[in-house]
């Protein structure tokens, strides 16, 4: 039985996986250490800010302390703020679910971008309220593909109610292949979104689709 959604974020209702790249790639240039595309979306896509400095650092052989990681991060949140001046996009079909999954459901996002960045997003669209819980990078110890972040979003939802959401009750919604490792860690339904990867690359969804304008509330029950 379905009784909570959890999105993530980037790849899934924004369409920012590019700027976000961009961001990183600035950065590490300004580090000595190259970030090509095909890496990007290979290795790192699926991974926070955190996780994909200390990997991509690791990778060119350098050291990463907490200090030089947390300035990193900080530099990077700054390049993807103006990156996005210009207006990010929403995928297709996102704001027609969300407006046909509020009214019967908790949702939440769990994403592993920072708060500051979903909060803006989400005020600009005009989506903030459709969420009851926010879950971001600086709400959990580890990224994904640890399951912490959707059994966090699971705690917080669960704050609201009489009635327990189990985890088994829960369908996340990702387009990375990190993502769908969390959510079926975290004992949760996933349904892929081929925004980021192809249908072959996201095996161990529950089920897959090309976008989210082919969605609704009743395609979601019926996954249960």
């Amino acid at each position: 039985m379905l009784r909570a959604v959890i999105f993530d974020f980037n790849g899934v209702v924004v369409d920012d996986e590019r700027i976000h790249f961009n961001a990183f790639k600035k950065v590490l240039q300004e580090e000595g250490i190259s970030l090509t595309e095909s890496d990007y979306y290979t290795h790192y896509l699926g991974m926070d800010d955190r996780g994909c400095f200390q990997a991509t650092h690791r990778s060119a052989g350098r050291s990463l302390d907490d200090d030089s990681l947390r300035l990193l991060i900080e530099r990077k949140a700054v390049h993807y703020r103006t990156l996005i001046e210009s207006g990010v996009i929403i995928f297709p079909g996102v704001r027609e679910l969300l407006r046909d999954l509020a009214p019967r459901f908790p949702l939440a996002i769990a994403s592993g971008a920072l708060r500051h960045e979903i909060e803006e997003i989400l005020a600009k669209s005009g989506l903030r309220d459709f969420f009851r819980v926010i879950v971001s990078a600086e709400d959990v110890s580890a990224g994904k593909p640890n399951p912490e972040i959707f059994l966090r979003a699971l705690d917080l939802m669960n704050r609201w109610g009489d009635t327990p959401i189990m985890a088994t009750q829960c369908l996340v919604i990702e387009d990375s292949k990190e993502g769908i490792s969390a959510a079926k860690g975290a004992q949760m339904m996933c349904l892929a979104v081929t925004n980021s990867y192809p249908a072959s690359e996201l095996p161990a969804a529950d089920a897959v689709v090309a976008s989210l304008d082919k969605v609704d509330a009743t395609f979601l029950v019926k996954l249960f």
